[in-house]
This record gives C-alpha cells, structure tokens and sequence, in this order.
C-alpha cells in the first residue's frame, strides 16, 4: 500500500504534456526519391515514431498512410506553403486533418534575398494570424519556422521580435540551427519568448561556418548533434522545462542515414 502511495506521489510530479524526439521528412528527401517504404522502415528501425511531414512522395494518401501505420510512425504536423496559407488557408486545413496532425509549419516566406525589411515583415505577420486563426478554429496549432533573415536588425532587437510580438494566433517553430546562423542565441530566445515556441528542429552546425542572415547555407555543414557550434544540450533542457511536446531532428547533409542514430545517441546521452 505504502508503494502504491509513492508511485502515485510520483506521477503527481510527471510533466503533464509528453516530449518526443521526432524526425523532419526532409532530412530523408533524396532517400525518398529511391524508395519511400524502405525510407520508412528506416526511420521505424532508429526507434523513432512521431514525424513532420505531409507528402506522400508521389503514392496515393491511402497507400502511404497504410505505410505509416505498418511503421508505426504517426505524422503530428504538416509543412504548408506561405502562398498556401495566404491565399487557400481552408486547403491547408483539410491537408492536416487528412493526416491526423495537430501541428502545422510554414518553412519560409517567399522574398528577395536583399529585402526582408519591416514591411516584409509586418505583411508575414498579417497572414499567419489571418492563417493561424482559422486553423485554431479547427483546432490546428501554426507554427512559423524562422529561417535566419528574421533576425535582421529592428529597433532595439530583431525583426523577429516584431513578428514575436505581434503574433496572436500563431506560434513558432524553433530551428536552432538556423537561429544560431541568423546571429541569434536560441538559448536566449526560449528565455525570452516561453509561451510563443511550440515546436523546434534540433540541428548542429558544423563548427568554424560562418553564419549570416540570408537562411541559406551549404547542408553539408549539418553534423551530429552535440560535435558543432549550437548549445543543443541548452536547448533541449529548456524545452523540457518549457514543455514543447516535440522537438524534430532535421539532417539536410548526404550522412543522414549514419548521422541521425548518432544523434539519437547523443540525447540518450544528455538524458533525453
């Protein structure tokens, strides 16, 4: 009876949303191209269940959905185009309740390379919480990915804490990778913005690369987690304090196959 007690105690203490590792389709693209049930019986084979997606690489939803179940792996958000959201938002919607996901992220905002100013800004900002509230509505959470030219100087912070701060209906999806490259403290920004990232990318970069704020970079400078520059042990403890319920490893370099179980490897390592 006493043990009973204490287990209960216990679980009284759990964190009341679950965190799981899951995997950015991407990373596996040109593996897709080759064979996409062999590419999915990989991802099944490094013990990972929860993905980020939402194409079918060319099978009929039907046939890869059944993929899916047979490699027990679960797509809980979808990525949606800007033009999409900006323009047929209620598409997007019947996309993600197609997969069964509660998440969806946008990756990038079409713009000039030399223009991401406040205007820019400001119309991304419009359309996601124009996007973002619609989905809410059908109980879909949207996330912008921010790229590295968010962090381009506004005031007495970035053009991301703009968008930070005026967004009402929508969230943002953390990528470490291309925070650190856009000049900014990932670390910092988890501090700074708690209740507005709900999901990240976990990815490394390669130590020495200078970084920059164009959100373009070679993607062979993607290496194991834990060996570059980014504070991935930082972040991931933040995002347990913080309770971001999934956090996406994403390797766009050509060693993605031998590179992510060593990822894998390094999180177990860090107590994830």
């Amino acid at each position: 009876m006493r043990l009973i007690l204490i287990l209960g105690m216990a679980l009284m203490f759990l964190p009341l949303s679950a965190q799981e590792v899951g995997l950015q389709l991407y990373s596996l693209r040109n593996q897709f191209k080759k064979d996409v049930p062999s590419t999915l019986k990989i991802i099944n084979q490094w013990g990972i269940t929860k993905i980020e997606g939402g194409g079918t690489y060319g099978l009929p939803l039907k046939e890869f959905q059944g993929l899916l179940k047979q490699n027990k792996l679960e797509v809980v958000s979808i990525g949606a185009a800007f033009e999409a959201l900006e323009k047929n938002p209620e598409k997007v919607v019947a996309d993600a309740q197609a997969f069964g996901a509660k998440y969806v992220m946008c990756a990038w905002v079409p713009h000039d390379d030399n223009k991401w100013d406040l205007e820019e800004t400001q119309h991304a900002t419009t359309v996601f919480n124009k996007a973002g509230k619609l989905l809410k509505e059908h109980g879909l959470v949207l996330a912008y990915h921010a790229h590295g030219y968010e962090f381009r100087p506004y005031k007495d912070g970035t053009l991301f804490d703009y968008m930070a701060e005026n967004a009402t209906d929508f969230t943002f999806e953390l990528d470490v990778f291309w925070a650190h490259h856009g000049g900014a403290d990932p670390l910092a920004l988890m501090k700074k913005y708690p209740k507005k990232i709900t999901l990240m990318h976990l990815k490394d970069m390669k130590k020495g690369v200078q970084g920059n704020n164009t959100g373009h970079e070679d993607v062979e400078t993607n290496v194991v987690l834990g060996t570059g520059q980014v504070n991935i042990a930082g972040v991931v403890a933040e995002a347990k304090k913080l309770g971001i319920e999934y956090m996406f490893i994403e390797d766009e370099s050509s060693r993605v196959v031998e590179q992510v179980p060593e990822s894998l490897s390094f999180l177990k390592m860090i107590g994830h």
